[in-house]
């Protein structure tokens, strides 16, 4: 299952769009606000909540300079990335998508790709909150 988000442009270079998303801390000011329950647990990795859906436990799985951050779940129950894909615009603006790519069975996808598209589009639409 593979789903984005719309493109965003935010009013922040590349450089620092990739530094805060290397940060797991700053993952809570991209969260919806049925979020439920947001905790980092390690310097890579964090544990959020989202009311009525189970905890999922993230984990900073790959960094490439100023284009991209890769974050996995850290169980293999429900194996997904959860992809930042940066593209500087100028040296003040930059164009971020989020990429979600997981291996479900049908039924189980049938049943989340709404709900996971919804929450991309909102971790999307608050970048500008970094």
């Amino acid at each position: 299952m593979n789903l984005e988000s719309p493109k965003v442009t935010v009013e922040k270079s590349a450089q620092y769009i990739f530094d805060s998303l290397s940060d797991v801390r700053n993952f809570e000011k991209l969260m919806p606000d049925t979020i439920a329950k947001f905790e980092v647990t390690g310097e890579d990795s964090f544990i959020f909540g989202l009311k009525g859906m189970p905890e999922i436990k993230l984990r900073m799985k790959e960094k490439n300079p100023s284009s991209q951050v890769v974050l996995g779940a850290a169980s293999d129950k429900l194996p997904f990335t959860l992809t930042g894909n940066i593209q500087s615009l100028s040296e003040n603006s930059s164009e971020v998508q989020l990429v979600f790519d997981g291996e479900f069975n049908p039924m189980m996808a049938m049943m989340i790709k709404g709900p996971i598209s919804k929450f991309i589009e909102t971790l999307a639409a608050n970048m500008n909150k970094l």
